[in-house]
């Protein structure tokens, strides 16, 4: 009876403290903001969100509703046989059986490559574009229209109007087109405002065909550059694109074109939310050149650059990895008859400072041939200026920002001989004969029939030259020491870091 009194007393203690230590968690958690403040010294002030207002689901059928008369369909007879056709198949493939024959049904018939028909008939493609004036001006994509036989333009009411080509630029992937028959069409304007990552946007184009599809989302990023070209400044956008948005509007909520649609990033050939628009700034300016002028005069400067990477920016004593490190200043350019040369670093472009190789390329090419600019740049720690008339440039020629160099922390690791004694390598510098694969130099890129041309500024010819020149450096306390390279696809700086200690 003991035993059994005291284990009831001892369970009704047990829950006691258990609904104590239950209220002191609860009141832990009510006041915890308040104590962790008290107990740390406050670094930064919170965030301050109490001006924001709960903020409802818009509606996006007033926008749609006045822009839609502006978006067409582009449909386009190639001379690429059934290529485009079999794109289409190999889209259709990827969808479940049930959506291939819904798409059949409304009218994307089997073209496969093995299909007589696909054989027989000319390549169709479809996509889309919208008026940008009263007059007929269209904009879509330059990889919708090129090899175009035939454009033929369907607007939102069904009538299909016969169009050409007036101009296009591969670079930024945009063309314009102009209706044949005149008219008075209705159009959307280019936003002159860059719009906020998180605005919310609306899509309108033309995927697998399906006219007038409409879609929504936000812009998730500026300034993308997905490898597609020299001058890649997308949007990021979340809307669902598909095949056939090519050369369709993105609009934000006041009805103006933020972007046009370019590109997805999908393993599976459908949307991910993962979309890339070219931004209405990029397209106001090439377009008003395509259509007086059917091309883009861009501006020509001269150099081959790189970006300053942290192991560059050690090897050159630069307080940051920032700037275009020129690589080569051809003979003949502006950039050579300015004075500058191999192993400048680029920090500034008419007094705003430059980000890295690509922001180089890109304000370069922004500018027009005769343009003047003035460019800043570090040689020997010192800080110059350089002041440039800039030329016209043709189809072959750009400022090249090579971003190939990847990182290392590892030794060199590579073996030597001098050009001279290596056949076909020439009579300058070193040449890389053997390649430790866990090493440094194949971690840069570095392979056989490498040519090293410079080591710390100075030109080698011997591999006891390149051991001593890193030596040097290693001495002189530097983290990192720039080495000069030449491959088959040009020359190139390249930076070995030393171990600490």
């Amino acid at each position: 009876m003991a035993v059994s009194k005291n284990t009831s007393t001892l369970s009704s203690r047990k829950r006691w403290m258990a609904s104590v230590a239950a209220l002191a968690m609860l009141a832990g958690s009510s006041y915890g903001v308040m104590t962790f403040a008290g107990a740390h010294d406050a670094r930064a002030a919170q965030v301050v969100t109490s001006d924001l207002a709960a903020q409802t689901m818009p509606s996006f059928s007033t926008v749609v509703q006045r822009v839609k008369p502006a978006v067409v369909s582009v449909k386009v007879k190639l001379d690429a046989g059934i290529t485009k056709t079999a794109d289409l198949s190999e889209q259709l493939d990827n969808l479940p059986p049930q959506i291939q024959e819904f798409f059949k049904r409304f009218g994307q018939q089997d073209q496969s490559p093995a299909s007589p028909r696909a054989r027989q008939a000319p390549a169709m493609a479809q996509s889309s574009g919208f008026f940008i004036s009263a007059d007929g001006y269209v904009v879509t994509n330059n990889h919708v229209v090129e090899n175009a036989k035939e454009v033929t333009i369907t607007r939102s009411d069904g009538t299909e109007l016969a169009a050409k080509v007036v101009g296009t630029d591969p670079k930024t992937d945009l063309a314009l087109l102009k209706v044949a028959t005149k008219g008075d069409y209705p159009f959307v304007a280019l936003a002159r405002e860059a719009p906020m990552v998180g605005d919310w946007v609306v899509a309108i184009g033309n995927p697998f065909g399906l006219g007038g599809t409409v879609t929504a989302g936000i812009v998730s990023a500026h300034g993308r550059d997905i490898g597609s070209g020299p001058y890649d400044d997308y949007l990021q956008i979340d809307a669902p694109i598909n095949k056939g948005n090519s050369g369709g509007p993105t609009f934000n909520l006041k009805g103006e074109v933020v972007g046009v649609n370019t590109a997805i990033f999908s393993p599976s050939g459908g949307s991910v939310g993962l979309a890339f628009a070219i931004p209405a700034s990029t397209v106001t300016s090439v377009v008003d050149q395509l259509e007086h002028g059917g091309r883009v005069n861009r501006a020509y400067l001269g150099v081959r650059v790189q970006p300053v990477t942290q192991d560059l920016a050690d090897g050159l004593g630069l307080p940051t990895a920032a700037g275009a490190l020129i690589d080569t200043a051809e003979p003949g350019t502006p950039a050579a008859a300015a004075g500058l040369k191999s192993g400048d670093v680029i920090t500034k472009m008419n007094g705003v400072t430059i980000k890295d190789a690509r922001e180089l390329t890109r304000k370069v090419g922004a500018m027009k041939s005769n343009d003047k600019a003035e460019f800043t740049y570090l040689r020997d720690g010192k800080e110059l200026t350089a002041n440039v008339a800039l030329a016209v440039q043709n189809d072959e020629r750009q400022a090249k920002a090579d971003s190939s160099s990847p990182d290392a922390k590892s030794i060199l690791g590579v073996k030597l001989a001098p050009a001279k004694a290596v056949p076909g390598a020439g009579d300058v510098g070193v040449v890389v004969v053997g390649v430790d694969p866990d090493g440094q130099g194949a971690a840069k890129g570095l392979a056989e029939g490498s040519i090293i041309l410079e080591v710390a500024g100075k030109p080698v010819d011997r591999p006891e030259q390149v051991k001593s020149g890193l030596e040097q450096a290693r001495k002189d306390g530097k983290k990192a020491a720039l080495l000069k390279i030449k491959t088959a696809d040009g020359s190139r700086f390249m930076a070995v870091t030393f171990a600490a200690g």
